[in-house]
């Protein structure tokens, strides 16, 4: 399975950091953030990854390659302006999927978060989904954070999602995480390098029923201004401080 990296946003909250980076490379814990998920990804298999870019993308590129020293594969989609997320979805598709039209499945994930979500979860679902009769959506869910309270779409007992304002039947409001998977098919009508938002896309699929989800409750951040940047560089960072201090007093230091 393919995977998709959307790394193509300005990053306008991160500003003044993002007039001179691109998001993705901003480091946290000592490496990019777009590093930390290519690990990830790596670690579960998944080493055919296509970046989407716009803003200072050719730092991107120069800064990663080809992929070969984190052990995978990367291509890359540039865009002359970002064409948001489906309208970068379909104008990387060729990279994505040799015959989109049979209805292959790929997986989505944003440049711009930090989780530790294990993508070998996903490989049974994928398979599940590839081929099906219509195209279909899995979206990862979060619990709401502070900033989103209200969440975005309601994931029922029986791993379906519906936009569902109040929860029936033991369902539970949640924001998207921003993991996902797709079926090629969903994207194969967008004239290629037309900005195109993702939404519509996912209502349509929600009140079609052909949307599922599921919960996530491990460790989850939308990282999105110099100041959540800080205080999770600071998380990461001092465990390997205290580590770093526990040896100094083993040793008398």
């Amino acid at each position: 399975m393919k995977v998709m990296i959307l790394a193509a946003g300005r990053g306008d909250r991160m500003r003044p950091l993002t007039d001179t980076c691109p998001k993705p490379l901003l480091p946290v814990g000592g490496k990019p953030l777009i590093v930390w998920k290519i690990e990830s990804l790596a670690r579960a298999g998944l080493r055919d990854i296509v970046i989407n870019h716009a803003w200072l993308g050719e730092q991107i590129e120069a800064a990663l390659g080809d992929g070969s020293r984190f052990g995978v594969r990367l291509s890359y989609s540039a865009e002359t302006t970002a064409l948001e997320t489906a309208g970068g979805i379909a104008k990387a598709l060729p990279l994505l999927s040799a015959h989109p039209e049979r209805g292959e499945i790929f997986l989505a994930v944003s440049g711009d978060i930090f989780c530790g979500y294990d993508f070998r979860k996903l490989l049974p679902r994928a398979h599940g989904m590839a081929g099906a009769p219509t195209p279909r959506m899995h979206l990862v869910m979060v619990p709401n954070p502070d900033f989103h309270p209200h969440g975005d779409f309601t994931l029922a007992r029986n791993g379906l999602l519906s936009l569902d304002e109040i929860p029936a039947d033991g369902g539970e409001r949640l924001t998207f995480g921003n993991i996902g998977l797709y079926d090629t098919r969903l994207f194969t009508a967008i004239e290629p390098g037309t900005r195109v938002p993702m939404t519509p896309y996912y209502w349509e699929a929600i009140e079609a029923g052909s949307a599922t989800g599921e919960r996530f409750d491990g460790r989850w951040e939308n990282v999105g201004t110099p100041s959540q940047l800080a205080a999770l560089d600071a998380a990461i960072m001092a465990p390997a401080v205290d580590a770093v201090t526990q040896v100094r007093i083993a040793r008398g230091a």
